[in-house]
């Protein structure tokens, strides 16, 4: 799937294109993939190092998926007070639309570590949301996008609705890509999938510049 330089007219569309703080306004106190997916993100978190540093997680709730508070803290950010709140493992919580205003409220390389976990399809200005976790990242730093086949469908872009599996991956590779400031960009089946459960792909990147010790990537 080459998606070029050009998205396709309307792919960035939702069903619903009312305001996601709307939307989000009631706490949904659930997790939205299975354990068996759950310990993937968190297991690739570990082999990326990711809880060796400071952490921000973008479109975050209640729980975050790593395997210990990172060492140098976490900074969760998303529309949903109550569950923001509720995150055990968080030291800060941002309330921030990034459909509204995609840029980032922080300080230049401001974070060792960037994840987006099953959100990434609601995302209506990716590119420039991504541009600006290259911003806040440290060179050498890590961002990490894990999604599955589940979804808010109102909610989710046309264009990723109307893709396969492989064809998710290939669209989070060009945001990358798009974005700019990532060095080698992988992609990986982390949990397979089938009727009883939930498969779960990740796509990840580091800066430019020094990278800390770690299993992968």
């Amino acid at each position: 799937m080459d998606l070029g330089d050009e998205w396709p007219r309307g792919f960035f569309d939702r069903a619903d294109p009312g305001g996601d703080a709307d939307f989000y306004a009631f706490p949904r106190f659930v997790t939205h993939i299975d354990d068996r997916a759950i310990h993937a993100v968190r297991e690739l978190y570990d082999e990326l190092g990711v809880p060796r540093g400071r952490v921000l997680d973008l479109m975050a709730s209640w729980v975050s998926h790593l395997s210990q508070p990172p060492d140098g803290g976490l900074v969760v950010l998303g529309l949903n007070e109550d569950e923001l709140a509720a995150n055990e493992l968080a030291d800060e919580y941002v309330l921030h639309d990034l459909n509204e205003d995609p840029r980032l409220p922080f300080p230049d390389a401001a974070f060792d570590a960037v994840t987006c976990c099953v959100s990434v399809d609601y995302l209506v200005r990716p590119v420039e949301v991504f541009r600006e976790v290259a911003r806040v990242l440290r060179p050498g730093g890590v961002v990490v996008v894990t999604f599955s086949n589940r979804c808010f469908p109102t909610k989710a872009i046309r264009g990723w609705l109307q893709a396969d599996d492989e064809g998710r991956v290939e669209i989070v590779r060009q945001y990358l890509e798009d974005a700019g400031g990532f060095g080698r960009i992988s992609a990986a089946l982390r949990a397979g999938g089938d009727a009883f459960n939930d498969p779960l792909y990740a796509v990840w990147a580091r800066t430019a510049g020094p990278v800390r010790t770690a299993r992968g990537g």
